[in-house]
């Protein structure tokens, strides 16, 4: 009665939040995931979920089946895992570096497991922002580049990882923190922290102030995530973030975050990979991993679009 790939959709669908982008993950459409489940329940005789809720609600059923799939596909995994070091392709060199201050809270968890699972690969991992990493990994000096402005290279793949919101950071008080979203001309009298990089690598540039032909008053730069966050809370500029990087700090009522335009600014996260390496098993179950673990303990992302 009861299938792998039901546990895996369910699974998906309590990580996704909503049909659509659980069918996303899954490469399904929607139709053909919902299909899927008013299959499985009708075998089953009851209801495993409550459509048209956000959060997605299950019931008593989906609930207790959502126990079994978190029983059950780790040890699928895992044996998925042996079964490659059997056929071989388990020993071979995982070197990337990361275009994302904001990364490490999920990227380290994502290694942990890696190097446990995959003990024979040797591991390295380099910020990105002290040399130029995609021309390294064209060149073989690097096998994966965490990245979110992919470049035009002759033998590189993008895998896109999860899709995330550009959220602007103003202090409670500001007034712009009554405002429904945020318009570029906004930014006209304030002072921008950033991160240390350049002006194209940042979103809130090239696809916010830029087209809209705004400049901010002050331009400020900070290395650390906290640091910004202080400097926002006590009134000396506002910051762009992804929205799991600053949903540790508004939830909390440090600062108060605001759609950048009324549609929101929307970006996707990479991992860049030679075509060559994409059939390595270890390589392919970094990816999964990485996925999985950014699903798991990051805050508003979804499904690469």
């Amino acid at each position: 009665m009861l299938e792998l790939r039901h546990l895996k959709t369910l699974h998906a669908l309590r990580e996704a939040d909503s049909l659509v982008e659980a069918a996303d993950r899954l490469h399904l459409t929607q139709s053909a995931l919902s299909h899927q489940f008013k299959e499985l329940e009708e075998r089953l005789g009851m209801q495993l979920f409550v459509r048209k809720t956000k959060p997605v609600r299950f019931t008593s059923a989906g609930l207790r089946l959502l126990q079994l799939a978190d029983s059950l596909l780790p040890q699928l995994r895992s044996a998925e895992r042996d079964l490659a070091r059997l056929a071989g392709g388990t020993a071979g060199r995982l070197h990337m570096a990361i275009e994302c201050h904001s990364c490490f809270q999920w990227l380290m968890p994502t290694i942990d497991q890696f190097r446990d699972a995959w003990p024979e690969v040797e591991l390295d991992l380099a910020s990105g922002f002290s040399f130029a990493p995609l021309p390294a990994l064209a060149r073989g000096d690097l096998d994966l580049v965490v990245t979110a402005d992919p470049v035009d290279l002759a033998g590189i793949t993008y895998v896109p990882l999860f899709t995330y919101e550009a959220l602007l950071a103003v202090d409670n008080q500001h007034a712009l923190a009554n405002k429904p979203f945020i318009v570029p001309e906004d930014l006209a009298s304030l002072t921008l922290i950033t991160y240390p990089v350049e002006r194209d690598r940042l979103d809130v540039f090239t696809r916010f102030l830029e087209p809209a032909d705004v400049e901010p008053a002050q331009v400020r730069t900070s290395e650390l995530t906290v640091m910004m966050m202080q400097l926002v809370a006590s009134g000396r500029g506002v910051c762009c973030l992804p929205n799991w990087a600053l949903h540790e700090y508004s939830s909390r009522g440090y600062v108060t975050a605001k759609r950048l335009g009324e549609k929101g600014l929307y970006c996707t996260l990479y991992a860049a990979i030679r075509a060559d390496m994409l059939d390595a098993p270890f390589m392919r179950d970094f990816l999964l991993t990485a996925k999985d673990t950014s699903f798991a303990t990051l805050e508003g992302v979804s499904a690469a679009r």
